[in-house]
């Protein structure tokens, strides 16, 4: 009997995009005894995929398109003290931004991650009174030190990004409204906005089902990347905020799916 776990399918095909990436083809029977699954499930994952415009069925597997712009695919997560200092200047120009924006909002959902939890400490600096709903406990335990009043769901812990999750998570925020949603991501292409963590992406859909207003925060060196999840397509956002104009192609698929892009700036 194998032993095997077989792999879901958003983590299937970013497994073969990196491996076309990397060697430049695949072939079913390989992906299919590595993924342990039947043929006729990776020749969806390589429809699928060929419908995106992401590589190209040949006989027997298929290969990367030949042209477009190169992406990179990031599956391992770096650790949250990493992310928070990595081009934190961009972040917190980007933070600032969103706290313009959220400022006239009253009931706001604050995503898990290093520029979510910068955008949460600038909108705390700002006056007025507003409800706050987060998974993240660095968000929750930072607004909280400022005195401000946060709701934190019901669920288990994940260790290292702090963040609430699971099922419960997903319940006690599935019954709420919010005016507008801060989501942050690990990349973001023509295909849609990414992250690493299956658990903190499930929360991340919650917050886009029920938010009237979907503000993404991305720094522009997670332009052309792709990660374990893809948490929304493009049309799913209101905003994006991000520290500098996205490259042509990027900026012509934000504008057909209608996403408002503001680029943060000095002041």
């Amino acid at each position: 009997m194998s032993t095997k776990i077989r792999t879901p399918a958003q983590i299937r095909m970013n497994a073969i995009l990196k491996r076309l990436h990397e060697g430049g083809s695949v072939a079913v029977a390989d992906l299919a005894r590595d993924f342990d699954v039947s043929d006729m499930t990776v020749r969806r994952d390589l429809a699928e995929l060929e419908r995106e415009g992401l590589l190209e069925r040949i006989h027997g597997g298929a290969r990367r398109r030949a042209s477009g712009p190169l992406k990179v695919i990031d599956d391992i997560e770096p650790d949250f003290e990493a992310r928070a200092a990595h081009n934190a200047e961009a972040k917190r120009l980007i933070a600032a931004e969103a706290a313009n924006l959220l400022s006239g909002f009253r009931s706001v959902a604050i995503d898990v991650g290093s520029t979510c939890l910068f955008a949460a400490e600038a909108l705390a600096r700002r006056s007025g009174q507003r409800h706050v709903f987060t998974n993240s406990l660095r968000v929750a335990t930072s607004l909280g030190a400022m005195g401000k009043e946060v709701y934190l769901p019901e669920g288990r812990t994940r260790p290292s990004e702090l963040s609430i999750t699971g099922p419960s998570a997903i319940e006690s925020f599935s019954k709420l409204h919010f005016e507008v949603a801060v989501i942050g991501v690990s990349g973001l292409a023509d295909e849609g906005f990414y992250d690493y963590s299956i658990e903190d992406s499930e929360m991340k859909k919650i917050y886009l089902e029920r938010s009237a207003q979907r503000v993404f925060l991305c720094d522009s060196t997670k332009f052309r990347r792709l990660s374990t999840i893809r948490v929304a397509a493009l049309s799913e956002a209101s905003v994006l905020i991000t520290d500098a104009p996205p490259p042509s192609d990027l900026a012509s698929a934000l504008a057909g799916a209608g996403v408002e892009i503001r680029v943060a700036e000095e002041t």
